[in-house]
């Protein structure tokens, strides 16, 4: 009986298969009788179709159903199949089951519950891609390029990254134990509490007086109209803003569209990203609509190993319009375009589809950005002044100030500890962007007076 049907399941296989090549095969079925489109089937299939494959897939198919120590119905068996075929191709291809297609949803939307972190697979562990800002996984110390090789007390390995991820989300307010290793160190552990996971894409504030800072934690549907509300609304609080910087740094990318509105906010026109595929549906160019919101405001943009994906396209736009200059560290590299295929009511898979390209047509899969200007994170500590150090002041019948100060001015005083001492990328990034400013504001100078004087010559004419 079992061997009847094992012979059936194979028949229906390769005729469902035979079937498919029927059409590749058919040029002319019309003016042809059946017998000949038969043959020309099944000479189609004998080429297109890898045959001793097919035989080894449902030889191993009849051996699992007969000897696995567990009986497996069939379905289970062929949907395994299923995210064994997708998973092996790259990771970020899978299968999606109703659940995974409804936490998708949640995940672009900007709310959904767990730790907070973008995840992916790497030698079978999970690896950290980002922590978001303000989550359980960013205020317990998870890091980029964490790999974590145990849940609780599951060993990750032998997981696919679905079931991963079901382990880590569960009722908030549990807790669970993360076996964390970084940087080739020992194994540690990190105890987190779940938590809703309300994700607040866009936060802007002042640096110092007329430096803006826009940091964007992950792309979602309403970042763009966000970002560009928020700028404005920085821009009538401080009338004098000379400069902003984006932190894209720990940004796992997002919403495809919502990485075109960013870059579209600075660039004045031509090409944001454009996509590359074997099927011509899937290749697209997306290009600047509205010009830059910012009337030329200069720009900086820090990444980091955490900046993927959306990110990496918001950052190769404008590196390649030069509208901006990139600091920080090389990029995650995630270059590649994922497309949600229905296979049925509440099923579904996510597949590699294309790649993205800059405007330049530089490819970002598995190279990544590289910065203008690299600048690593450091821990940075002041160096305390010298007790016996003297200065001109303090000199006895020195002379006073020619313009009437009889002592410097003291420096304001910081509510907490120097920028420079808590995150030294983001100082660097503000002392560029003050020296950028000051340039463009000698040239404005240069250029005005300039004017003058060809006016005034004109005059005299």
């Amino acid at each position: 009986m079992l061997s009847q049907k094992y012979r059936l399941l194979k028949v229906v296989i390769v005729s469902g298969l035979l079937a498919n090549s029927l059409a590749w095969a058919q040029d002319d079925a019309a003016e042809q009788d059946a017998t000949d489109a038969a043959r020309k089937a099944q000479k189609a299939a004998a080429e297109l179709l890898p045959l001793e494959d097919l035989q080894t897939f449902t030889n191993v198919f009849g051996q699992i159903r007969a000897k696995y120590v567990d009986e497996i119905d069939d379905r289970t068996l062929l949907r395994n199949a299923i995210k064994g075929m997708l998973e092996g191709l790259d990771p970020h291809s899978t299968y999606l089951d109703r659940d995974s297609f409804s936490e998708l949803q949640e995940h672009t939307s900007g709310e959904f519950g767990g730790l907070g972190m973008e995840v992916g697979m790497e030698n079978g562990f999970v690896k950290v891609i980002a922590p978001i800002d303000d989550t359980p996984a960013e205020k317990a110390g998870v890091m980029s390029g964490d790999l974590i090789i145990k849940l609780d007390q599951q060993t990750v390995k032998g997981l696919t990254l679905q079931e991963a991820v079901n382990l880590m989300r569960g009722v908030p307010g549990s807790e669970i134990v993360l076996t964390i290793v970084r940087e080739g160190g020992p194994p540690f552990l990190l105890t987190l509490k779940r938590d809703i996971i309300a994700v607040k894409s866009v936060r802007t504030r002042m640096l110092e007086p007329d430096y803006g800072y826009l940091r964007i934690s992950q792309f979602q549907a309403n970042t763009g109209p966000g970002a560009l509300k928020a700028i404005k609304k920085l821009r009538e609080k401080n009338p004098g803003l000379r400069g902003l910087i984006l932190d894209l740094r720990n940004n796992p990318g997002g919403v495809l569209q919502a990485a075109v509105d960013i870059s579209d906010l600075f660039v004045e026109g031509g090409t944001i990203v454009y996509t590359q595929g074997r099927a011509k549906e899937v290749e697209t160019r997306f290009s600047s609509t509205t010009g830059d919101q910012t009337n030329g405001l200069p720009l900086v943009v820090l990444v980091n190993g955490g900046s993927a994906s959306a990110s990496e396209i918001v950052a190769g736009a404008l590196q390649d319009h030069r509208r901006a200059v990139i600091v920080g560290t090389k990029t995650f590299g995630k270059g590649s375009v994922q497309s949600v295929l229905p296979l049925s009511e509440e099923h579904g898979m996510k597949l590699t589809t294309a790649l993205y390209f800059t405007p330049n047509g530089r490819s970002i899969q598995a190279q990544g950005i590289e910065p203008d200007i690299i600048v690593k994170p450091a821990k940075v500590t002041e160096l305390q002044p010298n007790i016996l150090s003297i200065r001109e002041a303090d000199l006895n019948r020195r002379l006073d100030n020619a313009n009437g100060n009889a002592e410097d001015a003291p420096a304001a005083e910081q509510e907490d500890a120097p920028l420079i001492t808590r995150d030294n990328q983001l100082a660097e990034a503000l002392n560029m962007l003050k020296s950028i400013s000051l340039l463009n504001k000698q040239q404005q100078k240069i250029n005005t007076e300039a004017v003058k004087d060809m006016a005034a010559s004109n005059s005299g004419v």
